[in-house]
Formats: C-alpha cells, sequence, structure tokens
C-alpha cells in the first residue's frame, strides 16, 4: 500500500523504496515566477485532493553543469522542466512513528545551480545522493531545491538580496511544521551539505531568522568565507545587466526577460571565473581565485558579517558542528582541463601572490607536490578554496569555546586513469550508498566498508552530536582521515603547507 501523509498544504501519497517510504517534489514554497521572481518565497496554495508525490518535481533553471564533457559521465546532471521547483523529498522509514532525527541535505556547485550536478534531490532511481540508505539507518532524510545563480543570489536594485538563502530559511520551516507527520523530531535537525551547500549551512548558523530551525550542521567542502560584500556584488549585478542586454540592474528589468537569456549572461560570468577573473572588470576582491561571483550579501539585514567572523564572535554556539574536505579537492577541476600538467611555475608564483602568501610558498607546495608546478598550483587553489576555511572555521569555534569535530576524505578515485584522486565531491556516492550509480567516479569495486563507515559517523553525529572520534583542539589539530584499507585519527595532516596560511590576510 502506498503511503500518504497529511501535511499543513494537502495530503500526499508517496511510494515505497527498499524498506523506505519516499515522498517526491512536494512544494515547500509558490512558483518563483511572474511577481515572485526576484522576490522572497510565499507559502504554496493547499490542495484538496491526495497528492501524487512518486516523482520527481521540477528542478531550478540553471546552466550546462560543465564545459567540459568529458566530466558528464562522473558527475550526470538530470532536469526536470517546470515552474514549481521550490520542492522537497523525504525519505522516511517510519511515517506514522515519531521522534527520529532528521537529515536535510544542502546542494551544491558554486551558487551557481540551486540542485549540484547529480548532487540535487529526487532525481529519481539513478540519483548519486539518493535518500534511501540513510532511511534505513533510522533518520528521515530531506532534499530541497532553491533559487541559485542570478535567480536566487543577484542584488538588485528593487529586489530582495538573498532570496536562495530565504528559500533555504522556507524549507526548513517546512520541515519544522511539517516533519513529525512523517516520523521526525522537529527539535533533532542537522543540516548536511557539500560545497556551497555546505556554505549556505554554515552562512545559516549565523542568521537570527534561522535560529532554532536546526541542532547540527555537518559540512563538506564548504566553510565560511564566502559572503559578498554589497559593491562586489553590484558590480556582478551591472555586469550581468549588461550581458542580458538591458539597460539596468534591477529586479523589474531583469524578472522580464526569458530565464534563457538570463542563465546565457550568468554563465559567461561563471565562466571568467573559472578561468580567472580580470581585476580590471570585477575589483580585487572578486578577482581572488577563491571568490565567487553569486553568493549571500552582507545585505545588512539577514547577514550582517561574513560567517566566519559571526563565528568568531560566538554566532551559532548552539549549533553542535562537523567541517572537512577532501584530501585532494581541486584536482575536481584541474585534471578535467589538464591544470595538474600545463600549470608552470610563473602561474604558481602569480597565484601564490595573489593569494597573499610569501614566495616561499611555491617552493613549499612543489616539494610537497612533486610532478611539477601544475600538481602544486592544484593544491594551493584546493587549499584556498576549502582546506584553510575549513580549518578558519575549526579555529573559530575553538576560539569561543565550542565543541566541533574534522574529517578528511583521502580515498582516491581511479576516474582519468587514477588522476583524479580525492578530488571534489568524491564522497558523494559513499555517504549515500549509491556507488554502483557513479562508477565512473568511483570504479567498479569501491570499498562498500568505507560507505558504510562515513554513512555510521554522520548518523551518529545527527542522532548525538559525536561522530564517533576526538573533536579538535588548537594544540594537535585532529581530524579524522576516511581512508582505505583502514581509516584513522590524523593529527594535524599537512603541517607544512598549512602553516604557510597563518600569515595570508586573504585567508583570514
Amino acid at each position: 500500500m502506498q503511503p500518504v501523509v497529511d501535511t499543513v498544504t494537502g495530503r500526499v501519497r508517496g511510494a515505497l523504496d527498499g524498506g523506505a517510504a519516499v515522498f517526491r517534489g512536494i512544494p515547500y514554497a509558490a512558483p518563483p515566477v511572474g511577481d515572485l521572481r526576484f522576490r522572497p518565497p510565499r507559502h504554496p496554495a493547499p490542495w484538496d485532493d491526495v497528492r501524487d508525490a512518486t516523482a520527481p518535481g521540477p528542478t531550478p533553471p540553471a546552466p550546462p553543469p560543465s564545459a567540459d564533457p568529458a566530466l558528464r559521465p562522473l558527475l550526470p546532471d538530470r532536469r526536470v522542466p517546470g515552474e514549481g521547483y521550490l520542492n522537497l523529498d523525504i525519505w522516511t522509514p517510519d511515517p506514522g512513528g515519531g521522534g527520529l532525527p532528521v537529515m536535510v541535505w544542502m546542494p551544491g556547485d558554486g551558487f551557481h545551480r540551486g540542485s549540484g550536478a547529480g548532487a540535487g534531490p529526487g532525481f529519481g532511481p539513478t540519483a548519486v545522493t539518493d535518500g534511501a540508505a540513510l532511511a534505513r539507518e533510522g533518520v528521515v532524510a530531506v532534499a530541497f531545491h532553491h533559487r541559485a545563480g542570478a535567480e536566487g543570489f543577484a542584488l538588485l536594485d528593487g529586489g530582495t538580496p538573498n532570496v536562495g538563502l530565504l528559500d533555504q530559511i522556507h524549507a526548513l520551516e517546512w520541515v519544522r511544521d511539517n516533519i513529525e507527520r512523517f516520523g521526525g523530531d522537529p527539535r533533532k535537525v542537522t543540516l548536511f551539505g557539500h560545497s556551497s551547500g555546505a556554505m549556505s549551512a554554515v552562512t545559516l548558523m549565523g542568521v537570527p531568522r534561522a535560529r532554532g530551525l536546526f541542532r547540527r550542521v555537518i559540512a563538506q567542502s564548504g566553510a565560511g568565507h564566502h559572503a559578498n560584500r554589497s559593491g562586489d556584488a553590484r558590480r556582478v549585478a551591472a555586469q550581468l545587466a549588461r550581458r542580458a542586454g538591458v539597460r539596468s540592474a534591477s529586479a523589474a528589468a531583469l524578472a522580464r526577460l526569458p530565464v534563457g537569456r538570463l542563465l546565457d549572461a550568468q554563465a559567461s560570468i561563471a565562466d571568467e571565473f573559472t578561468g580567472g577573473s580580470d581585476p580590471a572588470v570585477w575589483g580585487e576582491r572578486l578577482s581572488h581565485p577563491a571568490a565567487l561571483p553569486f553568493a549571500p550579501v552582507v545585505d545588512g539585514e539577514l547577514i550582517t558579517r561574513r560567517p566566519v567572523d559571526g563565528l568568531r564572535a560566538g554566532d551559532g554556539a548552539e549549533v553542535d558542528l562537523l567541517i572537512g574536505t577532501a584530501a585532494e579537492e581541486f584536482r575536481r577541476y584541474a585534471v578535467p582541463a589538464g591544470l595538474h600538467r600545463s600549470g608552470d611555475e610563473k602561474a604558481l608564483t602569480d597565484a601564490v601572490a595573489r593569494l597573499g602568501l610569501e614566495a616561499e610558498a611555491a617552493t613549499v607546495y612543489a616539494a610537497e607536490h612533486p610532478g611539477g608546478p601544475g600538481e602544486a598550483l592544484a593544491a594551493l587553489l584546493g587549499d584556498a578554496l576549502f582546506r584553510i576555511p575549513a580549518y578558519r572555521v575549526l579555529e573559530a569555534r575553538s576560539r569561543v569555546g565550542v565543541r566541533a569535530y574534522g574529517y578528511e576524505f583521502a580515498w582516491r578515485s581511479p576516474g582519468f586513469g587514477g588522476e583524479l584522486g580525492a578530488c571534489h565531491g568524491v564522497e558523494l556516492p559513499f555517504l549515500f550508498g549509491t556507488l554502483p550509480r557513479a562508477e565512473g567516479l568511483v570504479g567498479a569495486s569501491p570499498p562498500e566498508r568505507l560507505s558504510r563507515e562515513i554513512r555510521s559517523a554522520w548518523v551518529r553525529f545527527a542522532r548525538t552530536g559525536d561522530p564517533g572520534w576526538a573533536p579538535w583542539n588548537p594544540a594537535s589539530r585532529p581530524v579524522w582521515r576516511f581512508a582505505d584499507p583502514e581509516s584513522s585519527l590524523a593529527v594535524d595532516p599537512g603541517a607544512r603547507t598549512r602553516r604557510l596560511w597563518d600569515a595570508a590576510p586573504a585567508a583570514r
């Protein structure tokens, strides 16, 4: 029998999937079109009949996932057209029960897409981030779409800032008001996200409006440095308007544009940032190698300061935190583009200077990562974008006396002839127990033990606030290193390169 649950807006009918009940495409907000484009989310219209929730709901409009076709088999992108893309999916082991911990997935992909390449919610039985395995561990898993890119984070005249974050908060409010009906406990909500989804979760720790909507955060490959100043965000909006062919960067002007034209303009900006943005066009901060053109904006209302600065002042002290990265994050971008082989000494020394490091850093990275300057450059950029920001968050928690946990995922993908390594996103099919669906990324015989281990740690943290290893401290800086054939607690991994960043202004 198909399970039926009564939500605050109407009844939904789900399906059974391998020991869990799954409900797909439930609207948590009205479609963000027409007068609601670039505006805060509103409640969806209620319905009278039982709504079918067995098929994936629409996905947010987004540009293609990658210009490099070699990546597409590794990270498949599944899109469902439709205006009602502010929807969510739920997997539950006991829709008639209660009191289960809740894990809410926050999709990533650089604040650019809103559901990630193969990493968004509810794309059907082949999705890499399917929540069924988590539900079989005894939690209620939730995943949602939100506005991203220009639709979610462009700072427009006459518009509302940060509507992508407002979508996230609205989804969490829906969870608070409805999740008991699916067997979950609204007081035991853990946000777990990857990349910009992790950045979103850390950002929400310091947003007063989000307080009380979640108890714990797991931040995978994303931290607290990405929040653009309003002046920089307006510079991006001006370029967006110019490239879209309108005279002003206003919500009224852009709301009249076809979605496709706005996506083309957004993609042209994102391509420039991927290839190295021009300071003459974008200014000093936006030309930083770790900058993102579309990201949360310090608007003085919803967000009053960079998330990491808020954590240093004690924001989110009531929230348990687990944060970490993959060991070779930037290989996800460097290897398909050939940067790890083509990067030369000048590119390495230029990047060192732009990141505010002392000149000796080029020599240290080259010694720590042999194989040529391109290998050193890939490691340097991975540290700038992911590892060092994660460490800064751990340091911020320690500074105010709040416990936190660190991890590193070190299993190396066989993709691209073994060169892809422990890259950005490699842990996702392990965490979600979907290894057979990601053979291009993980190979034909990935270690099932590692999948069970990381999923068990995440679920334990969601239940208790303790993933099963020692909390981080500034003396020994311990992180749990997920590896094969055996995982272990690592003490200050990569200490030599890590110390290079201590005096770099851009890394603070």
